[in-house]
């Protein structure tokens, strides 16, 4: 299948043969038709199989063919995007740049952590496609500076996430705003009962697809558990990082301050780092994903809502330093690396401390994961196990 057998128009194909894409992923073939045909949707996707193309392209086909019916010029809002994190809402709205670029079509992207200011004057002048963080978009309805009564569709992506966050009651209150009339869109890596739930107060007789198992880790990632002390994972994983020549690393911690530690400890060791998570500026996080980017830094250590909708393209390597206190985080964290049919690999430094972590994953992996060891590196036999303790983090929900 091509895209062109899509129905989708010439600039919009024009922009995406140009983004050197030639087939679509099988979220795109399966969503891009239903989303034209003006059902409603709940896909179960994981990031890197194609989602955000799955529902931008058909918006623009059917916004296009809307504006060609109104003559009159006016520019009403016409899609609502709503994101979990900036980083997503940032790489959406690039996306959606990237192929409505023939288009005389308006898109903007709304996120907190930035003046609200700026924000407001581009949505006097006029916008098509709205992508928001929840905090982000309630703070500008408040302030009256954007109309939701006149949305034709609503998109709600990583909608696991959302919930994960804290979201739910922003979200509600997002919907209450809109029209009842419209297309709804939901994207979630995982369909746990709240996400059924939240489907159903939200959409009208989905269709519904699924383009991956759900909680599958991709087939070309190959994945391995390393045993470690907690005392040496620091010096373990700089060990490995050297002896391996690793150009391009995402380490995932569980908390914003082991991310930052840790980051200052790789440098010192000479393995320039860089840390994102939520207390980091809008700015430091943008310009920390762009040296990682262009090889400028060589590792890039997270938190899982900072990492959240970080599109790295060829990542070859994850790192979990700390393993996830949720076993469905672990899927989304190694998702980052093996996206469109590249190989990746991903290494989990386990102490002794994280064990129940690790059989809670891969219970859920069904499979288990295989072992690598380090000469130097074994495991203090006397070392008793002490509980995890829950991070205390808070999500910034702008």
């Amino acid at each position: 299948m091509s895209f062109d057998s899509l129905g989708l128009n010439t600039e919009i194909l024009q922009a995406i043969e140009e983004q050197k894409y030639t087939t679509p992923t099988p979220i795109q073939q399966q969503a891009i038709p239903i989303v034209l045909s003006g059902k409603d949707l709940i896909a179960s996707a994981q990031t890197g199989t194609g989602k955000t193309a799955g529902f931008s392209l058909p918006i623009l086909q059917k916004l296009a063919e809307s504006q060609a019916e109104d003559k009159k010029g006016k520019r009403p809002l016409y899609a609502l995007i709503l994101a979990p994190t900036r980083e997503l809402a940032a790489q959406i709205g690039d996306n959606i740049r990237d192929y409505s670029r023939y288009l005389p079509i308006r898109s903007l992207v709304v996120f907190g952590g930035v003046s609200i200011n700026p924000q407001m004057m581009k949505l006097r002048g006029g916008v098509d496609i709205l992508v928001a963080t929840p905090g982000r978009l309630l703070d500008l309805v408040q302030k009256n500076a954007v109309d939701l009564s006149t949305i034709k569709i609503f998109v709600l992506d990583e909608a696991d996430r959302m919930l994960d966050m804290g979201f739910i009651h922003d979200i509600k209150r997002v919907i209450t705003k809109l029209p009842k009339k419209r297309q709804n869109l939901m994207f979630s890596a995982t369909f746990s009962d709240e996400i059924k739930k939240l489907s159903q107060s939200i959409l009208q007789s989905p269709e519904s697809i699924a383009v991956a198992k759900e909680n599958s880790t991709a087939e070309q990632i190959t994945q391995y558990v390393h045993r470690v002390d907690k005392s040496r994972k620091r010096e373990l994983v700089s060990y490995l990082i050297g002896k391996n020549q690793w150009q391009q690393v995402l380490i995932f911690t569980r908390t914003k301050y082991g991310a930052n530690h840790l980051a200052e400890q790789l440098t010192k060791d000479g393995i320039k780092s860089a840390a994102i998570h939520g207390n980091k500026s809008q700015g430091a996080r943008t310009k920390a994903l762009a040296d990682f980017k262009s090889g400028q830094i060589r590792v890039l250590v997270a938190t899982d809502i900072a990492a959240r909708g970080l599109d790295i393209e060829l990542l070859p390597y994850v790192v979990n330093y700390d393993l996830p206190q949720v076993a469905e985080d672990y899927v989304h964290r190694i998702g980052r690396t093996g996206r469109a049919q590249n190989k990746g690999q991903a290494i989990s430094l386990v102490c002794i401390d994280e064990l129940p972590q690790l059989k809670a994953i891969e219970k859920l992996v069904k499979m288990q994961i295989p072992e690598l060891t380090t000469p130097g590196f074994d495991v203090n036999p006397t070392i008793k196990a002490t509980p995890v303790k829950k991070s205390n983090q808070r999500p910034n929900k702008k």
